[in-house]
């Protein structure tokens, strides 16, 4: 008896020492879990855990550990990568560039175009922008995201003007706000420049569209006159005299208006018979279509058709219209070319059709930009002034082409 309660005093000291070793092994576990988790928390991959038989429980833990320390620790790499790659990029940026969080106003990334154009080497926090700037920062507080204006301000380069623009985006944290600053004083002075010495050759190109016909008209009356032939030739006499009295008239109108295009805030309109616009633009063009062979139809199938524009910025467009046209048959022994208009769901439409080389699909967006042009001799100003006067008349103007085959302009009024 004494024998089995010495066994038994055995057995649970074993018991015991069982008990309290694995209790001191979890323990261990626990702690190294612990400070896994911790590692975790504040982003340190550097610690190894030591697997001395990877068979065991705790050999199969630790090397998981191992592991995830391994992977996190490439992806921090990358990461770190990528924020010196994205810095580098941002700072060679000549673009000022500011991003931070708009509900606290932190400051995450300054790059050093930003620093440099309005001296500040260090920005925390928004707010700080408007002790340094408040010019700057009121203009950019009051800048709706997604949004761009052109803003006048004092920078380390003295008074700029710069394009603002900005944007935002969420992340499950928070709001963030990316604001740009572009200094576009240097290219809007080259811009300007280049303007200036494109307005001598546009006004020369636009005055040279109505001088041209004025003057084969004025030599076709000169021939007439040379062959007198009485009261039938003093009635054509009459008639071109008066279109050029009153092309000279509407061309001095026309450089008034383009040089103060930008002032006009509405045409003169009047109610114009298109009819008779139709019949003056011939009559002014007939010397230049004759001696090109040109066939010219006009159809109007509504010949009390009215339209309200301005008669002499409209008779501008539909004369370089026409010009163009005359310019793209060229090559054309059928040459041919159709002026018409029409109502169209109470919308009056003139049309220049031509069957001439037509307009590459891929320029066909292009040809309104100010000037651009195919033409060796051309400003690219025509067409452009053209969508001007016909957004003054709160209307507008487009193409259809196809390659080879001609085009059609359409004023839509």
């Amino acid at each position: 008896m004494i024998g089995l309660y010495v066994y038994a005093a055995i057995f649970f000291i074993i018991l015991l020492a069982l008990a309290y070793n694995l209790y001191h092994h979890f323990n261990l576990l626990f702690r190294q879990l612990v400070e896994f988790a911790e590692a975790v928390k504040y982003h340190d991959f550097t610690r190894r855990f030591v697997v001395k038989n990877p068979k065991t429980a705790e050999g199969k833990l630790f090397t998981a550990f191992n592991q995830i320390n391994d992977i996190y620790k490439e992806i921090s790499i990358d990461k770190e990568i990528q924020h010196q790659y994205l810095d580098r990029v941002i700072n060679m940026l000549n673009s000022a560039i500011i991003f931070y969080q708009l509900e606290n106003g932190k400051v995450m990334w300054v790059n050093d175009a930003f620093k440099q154009l309005f001296h500040m080497p260090h920005l925390g926090n928004i707010s700080a922008l408007k002790k340094k700037h408040e010019e700057l920062y009121e203009k950019t507080m009051h800048l709706e995201v997604g949004q761009q204006q052109m803003e006048s301000v004092q920078s380390s380069k003295g008074k700029i003007k710069l394009l603002i623009q900005s944007s935002s985006f969420e992340t499950q944290d928070a709001v963030f706000r990316i604001v740009v600053y572009q200094n576009i004083n240097e290219a809007m002075d080259e811009t300007e420049t280049k303007a200036w010495h494109k307005l001598l050759r546009v006004l020369t190109h636009e005055i040279m569209n109505s001088i041209a016909p004025i003057s084969s008209l004025a030599e076709t009356l000169n021939g007439r006159l040379n062959h007198f032939r009485g009261q039938e030739d003093i009635e054509d006499l009459k008639v071109g005299i008066s279109t050029i009295k009153r092309r000279s008239e509407g061309l001095l109108h026309f450089a008034k208006s383009y040089r103060m295009i930008n002032k006009v805030d509405q045409p003169q309109l009047v109610p114009i018979h298109v009819a008779q616009l139709f019949e003056h633009i011939y009559q002014l063009l007939e010397p230049t279509l004759i001696q090109k062979n040109v066939d010219v139809d006009i159809i109007l199938k509504n010949t009390r058709l009215v339209l309200h524009a301005d008669v002499n910025l409209i008779e501008q467009v539909i004369i370089n219209l026409m010009l163009n046209a005359i310019d793209a048959v060229k090559i054309r022994d059928d040459a041919y070319i159709s002026l018409s208009a029409l109502e169209v769901e109470g919308k009056i439409q003139i049309r220049i059709e031509d069957n001439g080389v037509g307009i590459p699909t891929d320029l066909q967006e292009q040809i309104f930009t100010p000037f651009f042009t195919t033409k060796k001799t051309g400003t690219g100003v025509g067409l452009t002034l053209s969508k001007q006067i016909m957004l003054l008349h709160k209307g507008t103007i487009f193409v259809n082409s196809e390659e080879g085959k001609g085009s059609t302009f359409v004023l839509q009024f």
